[in-house]
Order: structure tokens, then sequence, then C-alpha cells
């Protein structure tokens, strides 16, 4: 065989398996041919399994106050290989005085390399305080120190490790978000699909009810809810109230969607053909209409995800959401807002990367997905 009829060949058997694929197997290709979307899933992978197994990653206790008494509003420890002293195959970090400056009466960190003495030793899979993960008791974390305490993030004002706290801060708002897309996806489908599939006064109906929540400001919304919510609810029923709002005021915009789209296929063949058969409306738009677009609801709860972090984050930093004991990206937000903290305390600003790389990987993810969810873009060009 020539080279022209193996060339032609192969592009035949690309054609066939082009028409031939699945709408996943569609998409997923063209998802990976966009190079940011696929850095932007990964980064979004290693961001989610990290608050997963933040007991894990993490050496101390997040919620736990006053931690490290010794070493309030400290500056992050950087582990170091080489010293003056000479150099070690095992990274450590220095044991750490505090001083207080006479000329702002402000304290100070001042690292003490006096001796080998002095170095605190890194441990991997170090045992340290209990803790569970999926119901199991652990107490093996990924690091620590051979004596002392590390703090690679530094500590807040109660001697709380922040590298602790930002780990379990991002599992909080996933949390808070994941519960919040899916009330919203559920009530969106049964709402949206009642609308789309029946149309005359039932759907006028459910339109202006959607309608209505969507022109519901959101601030003064918020703020009466935040003064309903009593002082002595605990830290989960109000992680749980929150997430109930998000959801409650996020669901019209797929509902819309989901509706226009049973609108323009309820008169389909295949539905009137299903109809002739006996088939209930709830089974057509369960099996028949709903699966003929679920790629761009998936791709809708992508893109609506960050909308709920970003919601649960503003909410707790203006005092409405989470509060204290309680970690999560709005909790630490708050604690960047004093003009002390930006001339002193610069390290209190790590959480707020890590809540901008989880924002964006979201936005670039969905963007992709989005891209990726009409297939045959390529054909039509």
């Amino acid at each position: 065989m020539t080279d022209a009829a193996a060339t032609s060949a192969k592009d035949q058997k690309l054609k066939e398996a082009y028409f031939t694929a699945s709408q996943g197997q569609l998409i997923w290709q063209r998802f990976k041919k966009n190079k940011s979307a696929l850095i932007g899933a990964w980064v979004l992978v290693i961001l989610i399994l990290s608050g997963l197994f933040a007991p894990f990653l993490t050496p101390y206790d997040a919620t736990i106050a006053g931690r490290d008494k010794e070493y309030l509003n400290g500056a992050p420890q950087i582990p170091h290989f080489c010293d003056e002293n000479g150099c070690s195959l095992r990274p450590f970090v220095y044991t750490q005085e505090r001083t207080r400056s006479m000329a702002t009466n402000f304290r100070w960190v001042t690292e003490t390399k006096t001796g080998l003495e002095d170095r605190r030793y890194l441990e991997f899979f170090s045992e340290g305080m209990p803790y569970k993960l999926f119901g199991m008791n652990f107490s093996t974390h990924l690091f620590g120190v051979d004596k002392g305490m590390i703090h690679i993030f530094g500590t807040d004002s109660t001697g709380k490790d922040i590298y602790s706290r930002t780990l379990t801060a991002i599992n909080t708002s996933l949390a808070v978000g994941t519960i919040g897309v899916m009330i919203a996806f559920v009530m969106a489908l049964v709402i949206g699909g009642v609308a789309g599939y029946y149309g005359g006064w039932i759907d006028s109906t459910l339109q202006m009810i959607t309608d209505t929540v969507r022109t519901i400001p959101s601030i003064p919304l918020f703020m009466a809810l935040a003064a309903f919510v009593p002082d002595e609810w605990s830290a989960e029923m109000r992680f749980f109230f929150i997430s109930l709002v998000l959801g409650m005021i996020n669901w019209p915009t797929l509902a819309r969607r989901i509706r226009t789209h049973l609108l323009s296929e309820r008169n389909q063949e295949y539905v009137l053909a299903a109809q002739l058969c006996g088939a209930s409306a709830k089974h057509i738009i369960r099996r028949h209409l709903l699966p003929s677009f679920t790629s761009y609801i998936i791709v809708d709860l992508v893109i609506s995800f960050p909308y709920m972090v970003l919601s649960e984050t503003a909410l707790s930093f203006i005092g409405l959401g989470l509060k204290d004991p309680v970690n999560s990206l709005g909790v630490m937000l708050q604690n960047v807002t004093s003009a002390d903290v930006l001339l002193n305390y610069q390290w209190y600003f790590i959480p707020v990367i890590f809540f901008i790389v989880l924002v964006l990987a979201f936005v670039f993810v969905g963007d992709g997905l989005r891209d990726a969810a009409d297939p045959y873009s390529d054909s039509k060009k």
C-alpha cells in the first residue's frame, strides 16, 4: 500500500470515528484541544482534592484558636536546606523568637540562626492530632516537625495555622456551592420542564414566578435574611441555611433555558410517537426531552458553580454568611480588611490567591465546556 493510500485509509477511519462517536466523546475531544480549559481542569481537580483531604494534608486542626500561643500573627516559615552552619538533606525551619520594635511598637519575628540546635526538621507522614476523614479515624499527617510547630503560611491573630485554615476553607466553600447548585438544579428541572412541556396558562404562571424571583435584589434580601437568622444558630445550621438560600435564588436562569428548549422540542416526531404509545408526561420529559440536551445542562451547572462560591464568599465577607469557627474563603477574607494587616501581616492575603485561582479555574473549565458542548460546530464552518 502506497503512502497516499495509507493516508486516505487513515482519514477515512477518522471520519468514521467522528460520525459514529457519542456526544460525550465528541465533547471530550473538543475540550482537550482547549489548553486553558484543560489546565483549569487540572488545577480544579488539585484544589478539590486538597479540600477533601485537608485534614491529612495539614499539620494542625484549623478550628482551634491559640494552637500556637507563642506565635501569634507569625510570618510564614519557609523550609531551608542550607544556612551558615551547613546544608542538610532534610528540610528545616528555624526556631523563632518574638521581639518588639520601639519605633512602631509592633511585634516582629526574628529568625535565630545561632546553632544547629535551632533547626526544626520536617518529618513526613508524622503522627499528630487525631482527625476524621470520610468517617474513619486517622492521626497521620502529611508533614510536621520534630519539635515545636511549623506554619508555612504563617498564623493569624489567634494563633491558627493559615495553611490549615485555607485548605479547610476551600472544602467548605465548595461544599456550600455544591449544595446550592444541586438545589438550583432540581428546582430548574422541575419548573422549567413543566413550563416547557405543558405551556399555556401553566407556563405563564410559572414564568411570572420565575421573573419575580429574578427581580428580587440580592443585597436587601441577604440583609433581611441575616436579621432573621438567630445568633444562637450553630455553624452547621448556618451552613445549610446559606446553601438553601443560594439554591433558592439561582434557579431561574437554568429554568428558562430548559423551558425554551422543551418548547421547541415538544412537537418533534419522537415526542409525538412517545405520546401515542401512552407514555406519561413525566416519562417523556425525563427519558426523551431532558437527555437531548444533557451536555448543555452540565455546562450551565459548571458555569454557575463559581457564582455560588462568589456568593458565599461575598455573604461571609460582609458578615451575613458563615462565621467563625467555620472556615470558609469568605470568613478568611474578612481578616484582610484592616490597614494593620495590609501594612504588617501581608501573609493574610494568601487565601485570597487561592480564592482567585479557584474561581478562574471554574471559569476556564466552564468556557471550555461551553465551546465543546456543540460537537458539530467545526462542520458548520
